[in-house]
């Protein structure tokens, strides 16, 4: 049977919406769960110690809906230009689902990660009477870490990848392999997403990710950035406020302000 085609307005419009409807969907997912009395389980403080499998389970999907509503609009550009060049494709649809499992395949890694790296931080700072008298340093190395990194040259390397969509899409699919091919395709971009805006997630998992406020501030941080024709001007002034902050945080932790 031959495959019926949409023109490319309406399937640009239809791709559009698709996507358009997943990330609102986990904006008002976030939203709700924020608010039921299950909210706590989407901060990383309200997980605890736990290693519970059920609280594990709590921390991936609130990190994969979290990641939907944050990640995806910044990959918007590759994703639809992906789904224009493969549009004839026999398993088009397959193919892109592959794109984004890839990519939200990293992001779920790196939240585990970052996960376990809190809970080894907790441990410690329980364990050292000093520390513990002086967390605004997690808060400071966090900020200052964070700003310092804006201005590093594997930051920009990344962020050059993340805004040539088309130079990417070219340099990793030659369409051989569709299924592998597509999966590793997510699974670069994702990585580079990664290089790019891992610091930012890390300064709003320490915020707490069930605040919406700083979850919708740094995901549109991040897809200005990333997408807008001046985005990359923002890199270094973003660095300075980051800065900034962690040494004002500094101030009043050390009573010097």
């Amino acid at each position: 049977m031959k495959r019926l085609s949409l023109p490319a307005a309406s399937r640009d419009r239809v791709f559009a919406a698709a996507l358009a409807s997943a990330i609102a969907l986990a904006w008002v997912a976030l939203l709700m769960w924020e608010r039921s009395p299950y909210g706590k389980f989407l901060e990383h403080d309200g997980l605890g110690d736990s290693k519970s499998p059920y609280v594990a389970a709590f921390l991936v999907i609130g990190w994969v809906t979290m990641t939907v509503a944050m990640m995806l609009p910044t990959s918007w550009p590759l994703l639809g230009l992906f789904d224009r060049m493969t549009a004839r494709h026999a398993g088009h649809r397959a193919l892109m689902s592959r794109v984004v499992a890839g990519y939200l395949a990293v992001w779920t890694i790196f939240g585990i990660v970052v996960h376990i790296g809190d809970l080894e931080l907790h441990r410690i700072v329980n364990a050292t009477g000093w520390l513990e008298a002086h967390t605004w340093l997690i808060g400071t190395t966090t900020l200052v870490g964070a700003g310092i990194y804006q201005f590093s040259s594997l930051k920009y390397r990344c962020l050059a990848q993340c805004r040539s969509p088309f130079a990417f899409i070219a340099s990793h699919w030659q369409g051989r392999d569709p299924k592998r091919e597509a999966f590793a395709l997510g699974v670069r971009h994702g990585l580079f997403c990664l290089g790019c805006c891992w610091a930012l997630m890390v300064v709003m998992f320490a915020i707490g990710v069930g605040n919406i406020g700083w979850m919708l501030a740094i995901g549109a941080i991040m897809a200005v950035e990333k997408n807008v024709r001046w985005g990359r001007r923002i890199s270094a002034p973003l660095g300075v406020t980051l800065i900034t902050l962690g040494l004002m945080t500094a101030a009043r932790g050390s009573g010097l302000a």
